[in-house]
């Protein structure tokens, strides 16, 4: 059945139950609904069985996540690659099987602009005399086999997505993190970067922003390496790497997209169907304008020791086992003449390509026009057991479980859950973003929530969840019922207390839900439709290591071995992970009233004042005449308003038989806040990002971020009317949400 259809048949039973719930509460008497009353009589009050919820909880096996994960990284399964088009069958066959499917799958199709290596014409960097022809030295090709199940035919030679082709070459300079910033800094120094190779580490700028940024001061290519002091714990021999450990050995490279929006390139707004208009190539914004390649540190050690000209200021250095230099050029006495430049090939093909997200369907019985989305992608850059798999790995063991539950008949959710296995996420985002653009207006009135597990386990220290403040409340409770791997009387919400807290105001030291960027295919869904979004995982001890993300991310060695020997043996945080985000999932699905607190949005509200309210920050917004009074008032009201309708649901609550239409009606305003906070016209540059809260933003004032932006251009141009038009955003936003929760009159 195809999605249209399937979404076309949850509305029809949706209008059934509206049908019903009316002739219900109006029609039939009070004392009629007994033995002769129709079923739905019955069902329509139904909660959430918490019996039910520790079966699921229960059912969750470890060694079927395990094995789960060996079966999905079998093979490398980058987009559109015959290793994801078998992922594509494997997740069909499991989501349509008899005993533990579910209603209804399909395979949904987008035709998506990418970018991919050229397989005859290796990437690299190469170091040479190039007026003599006589090259010196060349990156690798590809990274070093260390295990059996690494190596395959399909691992992709390490490149930069979206990169473009070109041959350029000059001298080098290292730029540290290729933030504009750090290029300032080379020519505060007196370094003309007109001509130049830089070569950048990963951190503290995207990926594309080290080659926008720097082809801004004249640079012509890009060479882009993870520093081991970022991504090693300063570790970097063979020897104290992957095998011996979990961290990148020295021919690791990060692959990635280097692309600064996310969705099809070519088709913002529009799903990249066949029909669907296309911008020229050209008018493609966020990319880099200059060919950029990744490599290995070992190859980085090769070209940052022996670059000559200033020392690198303290904050830039590195654990390459050499003072770091700026450049521009090789020093003499090195390994190569003072006369070498650096050129950078690059052979990347950009191309359309059909990329297929996999959906699954579980019907709801009560409100089937209400969805609760639960996504990861599917796609990786090589074998990706951690990045997505460890994902999938879940989401696969939580569909067996509810689909057994589901064929053995007992139960059925309350309202609908969609299952999303997103296509192309790691080429930015496309899979989900091209569904959010195709069921733009269905998912905005109907969806509930969206969940979403992508790298399921980082390392099995604590639990890691990021969300927008409804989603904390669910949470938590989630949390609270699951045992911590790592201790026999502690849960899981226990342990993440201890590892990441903060003080509320309201609940005193709690677990700290962090903020949604766009890093995962809950962008779309948080920044775009306005859906209160959440993301779960399992991560790291902050106080062992300083690791950027897990090692291996993005490399030929994230496989099912280094998931098995140093991620989670014995798969326990993959257990704890799919039990916390099954139960989050079933409270969505099946709780009465939607287990989402809209108060605690208050809080985020007053600590995104308080930053603007203090300091030079209130002092310069005084000095322009600019008032942050109304919007301390609109803040207030929606306080009130949240905590007046919280003290209107405990009372619905308290009723033996509550209307279903009041239930629907309270259920409507907790699902509508997020979209209160949407305002498409507040940031006209930045593609799909129209939450006031959580927009992107380049200032680092704590405060609203089309607010921080405003402000910090502001100090350097004198434009304090954008500050104006930012504060009136903000306010308009703030008041909408209030409004959604107010009582209707």
């Amino acid at each position: 059945m195809s999605w249209p259809k399937i979404l076309g048949a949850v509305a029809g039973g949706a209008l059934l139950l509206t049908v019903g719930i009316l002739l219900g509460h109006f029609a039939i008497p009070k004392e009629g609904a007994g033995e002769g009353a129709p079923s739905w009589v019955k069902t329509v009050g139904r909660d959430l069985d918490e019996s039910l919820l520790q079966n699921f909880m229960d059912q969750v096996a470890s060694e079927k996540i395990r094995e789960n994960l060996k079966a999905l990284a079998s093979r490398p399964h980058m987009a559109t690659t015959e290793g994801d088009k078998e992922l594509v069958k494997l997740l069909l066959s499991r989501w349509q099987d008899p005993q533990t499917g579910l209603d209804s799958t399909s395979e949904d199709v987008y035709s998506v602009f990418l970018s991919f290596p050229d397989p005859q014409r290796p990437n690299s960097v190469a170091v040479g005399v190039w007026g003599t022809g006589t090259q010196l030295f060349s990156t690798r090709r590809s990274e070093k086999n260390v295990t059996v199940d690494q190596a395959h035919a399909d691992v992709v030679q390490p490149y930069a997505a979206y990169a473009p082709p070109g041959n350029p070459r000059g001298r080098l300079v290292y730029a540290n993190q290729g933030k504009y910033s750090d290029y300032q800094e080379l020519v505060n120094m007196g370094i003309d970067l007109n001509g130049t190779v830089a070569i950048t580490r990963y951190g503290g700028a995207g990926r594309a922003d080290k080659a926008v940024n720097g082809a801004e001061f004249g640079v012509v290519g890009v060479v882009v390496y993870t520093d081991p002091r970022d991504i090693n714990d300063g570790h970097a021999s063979e020897e104290q790497t992957y095998p011996n450990s979990w961290y990148m050995p020295p021919s690791g490279v990060e692959r990635g997209a280097y692309s600064e929006h996310f969705g099809d390139l070519l088709t913002p707004y529009y799903p990249a169907k066949e029909f669907t208009y296309r911008m020229n190539e050209s008018e493609v914004q966020g990319i880099p304008p200059i060919p950029t390649q990744p490599i290995g540190f070992e190859d980085a050690r090769t070209l940052i020791c022996n670059l000559s000209g200033p020392v690198a200021p303290d904050t830039w250095q590195g654990a390459l086992g050499c003072s770091y230099h700026v450049g521009p050029g090789f020093r003499g006495g090195g390994q190569f003449p003072n006369t070498s430049d650096v050129q950078v090939n690059v052979y990347n093909q950009r191309v359309i390509k059909d990329s297929s997200n996999v959906m699954g369907l579980i019907r709801g019985s009560e409100e089937p026009d209400r969805y609760v989305l639960y996504g990861n992608h599917r796609d990786s850059w090589v074998h990706g057991a951690i990045d997505p798999s460890s994902g999938t790995a879940v989401m696969l063991e939580i569909t067996r479980v509810l689909g057994k539950m589901l064929k053995e008949g007992k139960w059925r959710p309350r309202r609908s859950i969609i299952f999303g296995s997103w296509g192309a996420e790691e080429f930015g985002l496309i899979g989900s973003t091209e569904y959010t653009e195709e069921f733009y207006s269905t998912l905005r009135e109907r969806s509930v929530a969206y969940i979403n597990v992508d790298i399921s386990v980082f390392a099995n220290a604590t639990l890691r969840a990021q969300g927008t403040p409804p989603a904390q409340s669910v949470v938590f409770a989630a949390a609270k019922q699951v045992q911590s791997p790592a201790s026999a009387s502690g849960s899981v919400y226990d342990t993440w207390r201890n590892h990441f807290n903060r003080v509320s105001p309201t609940y005193g030291v709690i677990p700290n839900l962090g903020a949604l960027g766009a890093g995962s295919d809950y962008a779309p869904f948080l920044h775009y439709l306005g859906i209160t979004s959440m993301d779960i995982a399992y991560t790291y001890d902050r106080n062992k290591t300083s690791a950027r993300i897990y090692p291996a991310y993005h490399t030929a060695f994230d496989t099912f071995d280094y998931a098995d020997r140093f991620i989670d043996p014995g798969f326990t945080s993959h257990q704890a992970v799919a039990r916390t985000a099954g139960n989050v999932l079933l409270r969505l699905a099946d709780s009465l009233v939607l287990p989402l607190n809209v108060s605690d949005y208050g809080e985020k509200l007053e600590e995104l004042y308080g930053a603007a309210a203090q300091g030079d920050f209130l002092a310069n917004l005084s000095a322009n005449e600019l008032s942050l009074g109304p919007l301390k008032a609109a803040i207030d009201r929606f306080k009130l308003a949240a905590a007046d309708f919280n003290q209107r649901l405990a009372k619905l609550k308290e009723e033996a038989s509550p209307s279903p239409l009041q239930i629907r009606m309270v259920n409507d305003q907790i699902m509508l806040l997020e979209r209160a906070f949407l305002n498409p016209l507040a940031f006209p540059s930045k593609y799909y990002y129209s939450h006031v809260v959580w927009a992107s933003k380049s200032s680092a004032q704590a405060t609203f971020p089309g607010l921080a932006d405003a402000y910090t251009s502001a100090l350097k141009t004198g434009d304090w009317d954008q500050v104006q038009k930012h504060l009136t955003i903000v306010v308009q936003a703030v008041e909408s949400a209030a409004s959604t929760l107010e009582a209707v009159a």
